[in-house]
């Protein structure tokens, strides 16, 4: 039969491992501060990061768009149009509105 340790046994393994925790915690923020400068700088400006990659994004889907527009203009006789799709698509096909005779 096992028997459960004393109360005050319990606690002061628990206040061990968390401050045995909380001094690795420490050391892994101090070696990743002194590793690498610019980390501390990055992780507190994610928003500017994001930003940054959306734009960059917008930038290379724009430049899709045009390209896909040129060449469907050169190889097709239809008209397109760039649209946001929701299945992906840069360039949407549009048929022209005819005049009611």
């Amino acid at each position: 039969m096992a028997s459960n340790p004393p109360q005050g046994f319990q606690n002061k393994n628990r206040a061990a491992i968390l401050a045995e925790l909380d001094k690795e915690k420490r050391r892994l923020i101090q070696s990743q501060s002194l590793n690498s400068p610019g980390a501390s700088i990055a992780l507190s400006r994610p928003a500017v990061n994001k930003d940054f990659r959306d734009h960059a994004e917008q930038q290379h889907i724009a430049a899709q768009q045009k390209a896909a527009l040129q060449h469907a203009h050169a190889h097709s006789s239809g008209f397109f149009i760039t649209q946001d799709s929701a299945f992906g698509n840069l360039i949407l096909p549009v048929l022209p509105r005819l005049d009611p005779e």
